[in-house]
């Protein structure tokens, strides 16, 4: 079994938000401070049914028995019982571990989560600290990380999983809840958004190229974000001699369901090739922002590339501590001009740090830049 690197206070109610099979129901059934816990499983039609009919047969429910904790399985599902779960944390000494996959109907129709009576985390696919030695680099570029991986055995049973996993998406977070008026587009969209992975984007372009409006791709965004599918990575906003451009760029939550929703998941990433550099720097990255959430550290991470396209990959923006530039390259074998970019923006951020993520196994100082391997770079840069 996998020990997870996210953890919880159970001294207060909670969210507990991330993608379908990221183990968040896994990992709340195996807390020993959860064992005797009421459950509420809302993804089963019947229990969803009777919830949405009538929200207070919770408060009932809750009044007779008097558990120490309940945990209802994405909440999103009947937005309506957060007003009875308010009621009762105030009420009672019972406590709710309440999970989600979308935060989008739970914006709209409870609000404000609770009035900040529960706490928020968040769960993610495994990094590579929690694998330990049995990470495998290119087998995450290649599947993602989802803990039901660790179930299959050949590419073939991945590929079907991870397929599934992506029409499961559409049925279930988008269609069923009636996020969207049309399939169709919706679907020939996530084609898209998914080859646009990490690149900064132009909506008007995509909104052509699907054959719908700008402000119907930009909502479109808007539902990845909220099902949790993905999240912005925005333009550094801060004065930079340089001119800068201001769109965002977009990062699926998970290599191998990018790679499923853009058809992709027959191609063998190789190394040495374009799709593997791009495949590293979106891993390289999403290990960024889930230390950064699991470590509690509240760096705020952007990008910058300037109109005659130099770019620096990530720059963290740490609270008290210098900001750091991060070039990420997947060769093996860092050289001067891999950190070229870096040297040139370094005298606009006078006090920054410079780090370049890499597989090369070698630590060294190029310049004013720091050359780690990129597991070792994540602890370097305060992770």
């Amino acid at each position: 079994m996998v020990k997870r690197l996210f953890n919880i206070s159970l001294s207060n109610s909670f969210f507990l938000f991330g993608p379908r099979g990221s183990g968040k129901t896994t990992w709340l059934r195996e807390h020993p401070g959860l064992h005797g816990a009421t459950w509420i499983n809302l993804l089963d039609a019947a229990v969803e049914d009777r919830y949405a009919r009538n929200p207070s047969h919770l408060i009932d429910e809750i009044l007779q028995s008097h558990p120490p904790w309940v945990v209802i399985d994405e909440i999103q599902k009947v937005p309506r019982l957060l007003d009875a779960v308010h009621h009762l944390i105030e009420t009672t000494d019972t406590r709710f571990a309440l999970t989600g996959s979308s935060a989008r109907k739970l914006k709209r129709g409870a609000a404000n989560l609770l009035a900040g009576r529960a706490f928020v985390y968040h769960l993610f696919p495994l990094t590579a600290r929690e694998y330990g030695d049995a990470f495998d680099l290119t087998h995450a570029l290649a599947w993602g990380t989802l803990p039901k991986l660790l179930q299959l055995t050949t590419d073939d049973d991945k590929q079907d999983f991870l397929r599934a996993y992506s029409l499961t998406y559409l049925k279930e977070e988008v269609w069923s809840e009636q996020l969207i008026r049309q399939l169709d587009p919706f679907r020939r969209f996530l084609t898209v958004a998914a080859q646009m992975n990490g690149k900064i984007l132009n909506y008007h372009r995509i909104a052509t190229d699907i054959d719908v409006d700008t402000k119907t791709v930009q909502a479109y965004f808007s539902i990845l974000a909220d099902t949790l599918l993905g999240d912005f990575l925005e333009p550094y906003h801060r004065s930079v001699r340089k001119q800068q451009r201001q769109a965002p760029k977009f990062y699926f939550f998970d290599t191998g369901v990018k790679r499923a929703l853009e058809g992709t998941l027959t191609q063998i990433v190789l190394p040495q090739t374009y799709g593997f550099g791009e495949s590293f720097e979106h891993w390289v990255l999403l290990e960024i922002m889930r230390h950064n959430a699991y470590g509690k550290r509240d760096f705020r991470l952007y990008y910058l590339r300037t109109k005659d396209d130099a770019e620096i990959d990530l720059i963290l923006d740490r609270p008290g501590q210098p900001v750091a530039l991060i070039e990420i390259k997947s060769t093996e074998q860092v050289r001067p001009s891999d950190v070229a970019t870096l040297q040139r923006f370094l005298p606009d951020f006078p006090h920054a740090d410079a780090y370049c993520l890499s597989r090369d196994p070698r630590p060294q100082r190029i310049g004013h830049v720091t050359c780690l391997p990129w597991d070792q770079g994540l602890t370097a840069i305060g992770l």
